[in-house]
């Protein structure tokens, strides 16, 4: 899928539905297909809608980052404005889920990682001095780079959902929930979650499992976010 965001394109894959096993040891249930970004949001894309680039390791083809989860979902929104009544019927532009993010990142695996269990810079960007998994010390970049640079994407071809920069879901944070068939997360909360490890994070936490969260108002030099195209819930 191509998405027009004034001239500037955002390119999507098609993420079919399926299932893939929590941490919990629980298999969690996706009844719909959806797409998700090829590439976290970058700030030229960003830019383009908002009109306003926030970034502080500033490159067109880098991530945008600062961003709060507000300021992901008000892009989110405005596409939707956009697009209005030229979207497949019943879906709209949003953040993915913590589910739908888990199960685009695995792309039906059970490793640490898309690649495997042990850890690799050459297509994660990670603090390299940190590996996980029987991985090797790598290279520590110490910034964002450009979305797609690095090579590597898993087989539902996303790039990127290793590190990089941390990706806002659209779910409230808390415990795993029960409901294991396109689960949303609780009603309410303070926190919303996090999900892919960032540019300077060591390598456990750039897991496909690994859970985080933040204010919902609040934006960091290592978080941005993925554009997803879902079924309205």
């Amino acid at each position: 899928g191509i998405v027009n965001c004034d001239g500037v394109i955002l390119e999507m894959e098609k993420i079919p539905q399926g299932v893939f096993l929590r941490d919990d040891g629980k298999t969690v249930i996706l009844t719909d297909d959806y797409w998700m970004g090829r590439f976290e949001v970058t700030q030229a894309q960003y830019e383009a809608v908002m009109k306003t680039n926030p970034s502080y390791f500033t490159g067109s083809n880098r991530p945008v980052e600062q961003v709060s989860w507000m300021d992901a979902k008000a892009f989110c929104d405005k596409l939707n404005e956009r697009y209005a009544g030229r979207l497949p019927a019943g879906y709209r532009f949003d953040l993915p889920t913590e589910a739908q993010w888990e199960y685009a990142c695995r792309a039906r695996t059970k490793t640490n990682y898309s690649y495997g269990d042990a850890s690799d810079a050459s297509k994660m960007n990670y603090d390299g001095n940190y590996p996980f998994g029987g991985g090797s010390i790598g290279t520590y970049r110490q910034s964002t780079v450009d979305v797609g640079s690095l090579g590597y994407k898993n087989a539902f071809g996303l790039y990127d959902m290793h590190c990089n920069v941390w990706e806002w879901c659209r779910d409230w944070y808390a415990g795993y929930t029960e409901d294991t068939t396109d689960p949303s997360g609780p009603a309410t909360g303070s926190f919303r979650v996090l999900r892919g490890g960032g540019w300077n994070d060591n390598a456990r936490i750039c897991r496909s499992a690994y859970r985080s969260f933040n204010s919902p108002g609040d934006g960091d030099n290592n978080i941005g976010f993925r554009l997803a195209l879902v079924p309205v819930q």
